[in-house]
Protein backbone atom coordinates (compact mmCIF):
# COMPACT_ATOMS: atom_id res chain seq x y z
CA UNK A 1 0.00 0.00 0.00
CA UNK A 2 1.31 3.69 -0.82
CA UNK A 3 1.63 6.16 1.79
CA UNK A 4 -0.97 8.20 -0.06
CA UNK A 5 -3.23 5.88 -0.23
CA UNK A 6 -2.70 4.79 3.39
CA UNK A 7 -3.08 7.97 5.03
CA UNK A 8 -5.34 10.62 3.43
CA UNK A 9 -4.13 14.06 3.68
CA UNK A 10 -6.12 16.73 4.11
CA UNK A 11 -7.33 18.75 0.94
CA UNK A 12 -5.70 22.24 1.56
CA UNK A 13 -7.47 25.51 0.88
CA UNK A 14 -6.28 27.83 -1.97
CA UNK A 15 -6.03 30.91 -0.43
CA UNK A 16 -7.28 34.12 -2.58
CA UNK A 17 -3.96 35.14 -4.00
CA UNK A 18 -3.39 31.83 -6.05
CA UNK A 19 -2.04 33.16 -9.31
CA UNK A 20 -3.84 31.24 -12.41
CA UNK A 21 -1.31 31.56 -14.94
CA UNK A 22 -0.41 28.04 -16.94
CA UNK A 23 3.12 29.34 -17.14
CA UNK A 24 6.12 28.63 -14.66
CA UNK A 25 4.51 31.08 -12.24
CA UNK A 26 1.65 28.07 -11.55
CA UNK A 27 4.67 25.62 -11.08
CA UNK A 28 6.96 27.82 -8.76
CA UNK A 29 4.09 29.01 -6.43
CA UNK A 30 3.19 24.91 -6.05
CA UNK A 31 6.22 24.73 -5.04
CA UNK A 32 6.09 27.29 -2.90
CA UNK A 33 3.15 25.62 -1.17
CA UNK A 34 4.42 22.09 -0.53
CA UNK A 35 7.52 23.90 0.94
CA UNK A 36 5.50 26.19 3.23
CA UNK A 37 3.34 23.38 3.97
CA UNK A 38 6.28 20.84 4.75
CA UNK A 39 7.92 23.93 7.31
CA UNK A 40 4.06 24.06 9.24
CA UNK A 41 4.29 20.32 9.75
CA UNK A 42 8.01 20.65 10.82
CA UNK A 43 7.23 23.65 13.36
CA UNK A 44 3.84 22.52 14.56
CA UNK A 45 5.36 19.00 15.02
CA UNK A 46 8.57 20.77 17.48
CA UNK A 47 5.40 22.42 19.29
CA UNK A 48 3.23 19.22 19.69
CA UNK A 49 6.57 18.20 21.13
CA UNK A 50 7.34 20.53 23.83
CA UNK A 51 3.53 21.40 24.45
CA UNK A 52 1.70 17.38 24.58
CA UNK A 53 -1.12 16.04 22.36
CA UNK A 54 -3.39 18.89 23.58
CA UNK A 55 -2.00 21.73 22.04
CA UNK A 56 -4.40 24.23 20.42
CA UNK A 57 -3.84 25.43 16.60
CA UNK A 58 -3.88 28.38 18.79
CA UNK A 59 -0.24 26.96 20.27
CA UNK A 60 0.59 25.59 17.18
CA UNK A 61 0.34 29.19 15.13
CA UNK A 62 1.89 30.81 17.52
CA UNK A 63 5.01 28.48 17.83
CA UNK A 64 5.11 28.94 14.11
CA UNK A 65 5.48 32.59 14.41
CA UNK A 66 2.05 32.60 12.29
CA UNK A 67 -1.93 32.85 12.88
CA UNK A 68 -3.95 29.79 13.41
CA UNK A 69 -5.68 30.74 10.44
CA UNK A 70 -2.78 30.57 7.87
CA UNK A 71 -3.01 26.51 9.75
CA UNK A 72 -6.72 26.11 8.79
CA UNK A 73 -5.79 27.24 5.27
CA UNK A 74 -3.23 24.41 4.58
CA UNK A 75 -4.70 21.79 6.69
CA UNK A 76 -8.42 22.54 6.79
CA UNK A 77 -8.73 21.76 10.75
CA UNK A 78 -7.06 20.57 13.33
CA UNK A 79 -7.95 16.78 12.15
CA UNK A 80 -6.07 17.43 8.75
CA UNK A 81 -3.05 18.44 10.83
CA UNK A 82 -3.21 15.43 12.43
CA UNK A 83 -3.09 13.69 9.08
CA UNK A 84 -0.46 15.20 7.67
CA UNK A 85 1.96 14.73 10.46
CA UNK A 86 0.94 11.04 10.96
CA UNK A 87 1.84 10.91 7.04
CA UNK A 88 5.06 12.33 7.82
CA UNK A 89 5.53 10.01 10.78
CA UNK A 90 4.76 7.32 8.96
CA UNK A 91 6.81 7.81 5.90
CA UNK A 92 9.81 8.09 8.48
CA UNK A 93 9.30 5.28 10.14
CA UNK A 94 8.75 3.10 6.52
CA UNK A 95 12.26 4.18 5.83
CA UNK A 96 13.59 3.06 8.95
CA UNK A 97 12.16 -0.47 8.62
CA UNK A 98 12.75 -0.73 5.27
CA UNK A 99 16.67 0.23 5.94
CA UNK A 100 16.82 -2.23 8.65
CA UNK A 101 14.84 -4.92 6.52
CA UNK A 102 17.74 -4.95 4.11
CA UNK A 103 20.02 -5.92 6.60
CA UNK A 104 17.94 -8.51 8.37
CA UNK A 105 18.76 -12.23 7.47
CA UNK A 106 15.92 -14.14 9.07
CA UNK A 107 12.46 -13.43 9.47
CA UNK A 108 12.33 -13.45 12.82
CA UNK A 109 15.46 -10.48 12.63
CA UNK A 110 12.70 -8.51 10.43
CA UNK A 111 10.03 -8.56 12.34
CA UNK A 112 12.19 -7.05 15.66
CA UNK A 113 13.55 -4.81 13.73
CA UNK A 114 9.88 -3.54 12.46
CA UNK A 115 8.76 -3.63 16.17
CA UNK A 116 12.13 -1.34 17.15
CA UNK A 117 11.39 1.09 14.64
CA UNK A 118 7.90 1.16 15.77
CA UNK A 119 9.31 1.68 19.93
CA UNK A 120 11.96 4.29 18.93
CA UNK A 121 9.41 6.57 17.18
CA UNK A 122 6.65 6.42 20.41
CA UNK A 123 9.81 6.52 22.60
CA UNK A 124 11.55 9.39 20.87
CA UNK A 125 8.79 11.97 20.66
CA UNK A 126 5.78 10.10 22.80
CA UNK A 127 3.64 13.57 22.85
CA UNK A 128 3.93 13.50 18.93
CA UNK A 129 3.08 9.71 18.53
CA UNK A 130 0.25 10.74 20.81
CA UNK A 131 -1.53 13.26 18.75
CA UNK A 132 -1.06 11.10 15.21
CA UNK A 133 -2.56 7.94 17.10
CA UNK A 134 -5.10 9.19 19.84
CA UNK A 135 -8.60 9.78 19.37
CA UNK A 136 -10.57 12.72 19.91
CA UNK A 137 -8.42 15.79 19.47
CA UNK A 138 -10.23 16.96 16.43
CA UNK A 139 -11.98 20.22 16.51
CA UNK A 140 -14.00 19.69 13.44
CA UNK A 141 -17.81 18.84 13.69
CA UNK A 142 -17.21 15.17 12.40
CA UNK A 143 -14.52 15.07 15.08
CA UNK A 144 -14.46 11.19 16.75
CA UNK A 145 -15.75 10.20 13.16
CA UNK A 146 -11.92 11.84 11.01
CA UNK A 147 -10.15 11.16 14.45
CA UNK A 148 -11.37 7.66 14.53
CA UNK A 149 -10.62 7.81 10.50
CA UNK A 150 -7.32 9.31 10.72
CA UNK A 151 -6.00 6.00 13.56
CA UNK A 152 -7.24 3.58 11.16
CA UNK A 153 -5.19 4.54 8.17
CA UNK A 154 -2.11 5.09 10.34
CA UNK A 155 -2.92 1.66 12.09
CA UNK A 156 -3.22 0.19 8.35
CA UNK A 157 -0.29 1.58 7.28
CA UNK A 158 1.67 0.22 10.40
CA UNK A 159 -0.22 -3.12 9.43
CA UNK A 160 1.02 -3.37 5.53
CA UNK A 161 4.56 -3.03 6.79
CA UNK A 162 4.76 -6.48 8.32
CA UNK A 163 2.09 -8.54 6.53
CA UNK A 164 4.15 -9.10 3.24
CA UNK A 165 7.52 -10.38 5.34
CA UNK A 166 5.28 -12.36 7.42
CA UNK A 167 2.66 -13.75 5.21
CA UNK A 168 5.90 -14.99 3.42
CA UNK A 169 7.42 -16.60 6.67
CA UNK A 170 3.83 -18.37 7.89
CA UNK A 171 3.35 -19.57 4.34
CA UNK A 172 6.75 -21.11 2.97
CA UNK A 173 6.14 -22.14 -0.74
CA UNK A 174 7.95 -25.01 0.41
CA UNK A 175 4.80 -26.94 2.22
CA UNK A 176 1.60 -28.09 0.30
CA UNK A 177 -1.39 -25.57 0.58
CA UNK A 178 -3.87 -26.78 3.56
CA UNK A 179 -7.01 -25.43 5.65
CA UNK A 180 -5.41 -23.29 7.38
CA UNK A 181 -3.88 -21.14 4.80
CA UNK A 182 -6.35 -18.39 5.49
CA UNK A 183 -5.37 -17.45 9.10
CA UNK A 184 -2.09 -16.21 8.41
CA UNK A 185 -3.82 -13.50 6.87
CA UNK A 186 -5.48 -11.91 10.15
CA UNK A 187 -1.95 -12.42 12.07
CA UNK A 188 -0.36 -8.63 10.85
CA UNK A 189 -3.70 -7.25 12.28
CA UNK A 190 -3.46 -8.99 15.30
CA UNK A 191 0.51 -8.57 15.55
CA UNK A 192 -0.19 -4.67 15.35
CA UNK A 193 -2.75 -5.06 17.86
CA UNK A 194 -0.55 -6.58 20.52
CA UNK A 195 2.70 -4.33 19.31
CA UNK A 196 0.17 -0.96 19.99
CA UNK A 197 -1.06 -2.21 22.80
CA UNK A 198 2.63 -3.69 24.74
CA UNK A 199 3.96 0.07 23.38
CA UNK A 200 2.04 2.14 24.41
CA UNK A 201 1.88 0.23 28.15
CA UNK A 202 5.85 0.09 28.12
CA UNK A 203 5.98 3.89 26.91
CA UNK A 204 4.11 4.92 30.56
CA UNK A 205 6.05 3.06 32.55
CA UNK A 206 8.46 4.94 34.84
CA UNK A 207 12.11 4.54 34.49
CA UNK A 208 13.58 2.30 36.65
CA UNK A 209 15.68 -0.98 36.92
CA UNK A 210 12.43 -2.87 35.97
CA UNK A 211 11.40 -0.83 32.48
CA UNK A 212 13.09 -2.78 29.75
CA UNK A 213 15.06 -0.72 26.82
CA UNK A 214 13.86 -0.17 23.43
CA UNK A 215 15.74 -3.07 22.53
CA UNK A 216 14.91 -5.42 25.39
CA UNK A 217 11.25 -4.44 24.84
CA UNK A 218 11.45 -5.25 20.95
CA UNK A 219 12.83 -8.69 21.82
CA UNK A 220 9.98 -9.29 24.13
CA UNK A 221 7.12 -8.64 21.76
CA UNK A 222 9.29 -10.58 18.77
CA UNK A 223 9.22 -13.73 20.75
CA UNK A 224 5.59 -13.19 22.22
CA UNK A 225 4.41 -12.52 18.50
CA UNK A 226 6.64 -15.86 17.07
CA UNK A 227 6.82 -17.84 20.22
CA UNK A 228 3.92 -17.40 22.04
CA UNK A 229 4.58 -18.04 25.76
CA UNK A 230 5.71 -21.42 25.99
CA UNK A 231 8.81 -20.03 27.42
CA UNK A 232 6.59 -19.10 30.54
CA UNK A 233 5.02 -22.68 30.38
CA UNK A 234 6.88 -24.21 33.55
CA UNK A 235 5.83 -21.37 35.37
CA UNK A 236 1.51 -21.68 35.23
CA UNK A 237 -0.46 -25.12 35.56
CA UNK A 238 -1.16 -26.97 32.51
CA UNK A 239 -4.13 -26.22 30.58
CA UNK A 240 -7.22 -28.65 29.84
CA UNK A 241 -6.88 -28.88 25.85
CA UNK A 242 -9.59 -26.92 23.71
CA UNK A 243 -12.45 -28.56 22.61
CA UNK A 244 -12.92 -29.07 19.01
CA UNK A 245 -14.36 -26.33 16.50
CA UNK A 246 -18.19 -26.87 15.95
CA UNK A 247 -20.47 -25.49 13.44
CA UNK A 248 -22.94 -23.29 14.40
CA UNK A 249 -26.16 -25.37 14.17
CA UNK A 250 -28.76 -24.55 11.19
CA UNK A 251 -32.03 -22.92 11.97
CA UNK A 252 -34.76 -25.56 11.02
CA UNK A 253 -37.92 -24.47 9.63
Amino acid sequence: MKLAAALKSASPMAPDSAPTASDGRSSRWEQHRAERRRQLIKTARRAVSALGPGASMEDIAAAADTSKSVYYRYFGDKTGLQRAMAEVVIGQMQQKVFDAAKAATTPREGLYSMVLAYLQMAQTSPNVYAFVTRVGIAESTTADDDAQDTLAHFLAAITEMIAAPMRAYLLSPDRPAGPDDAAPGYWPAAAIGMVRAAGERWLCAPDGPDRPSEEQMARHITGWLLDGISRYEDLVPAAAPLPPARRPAKDTP
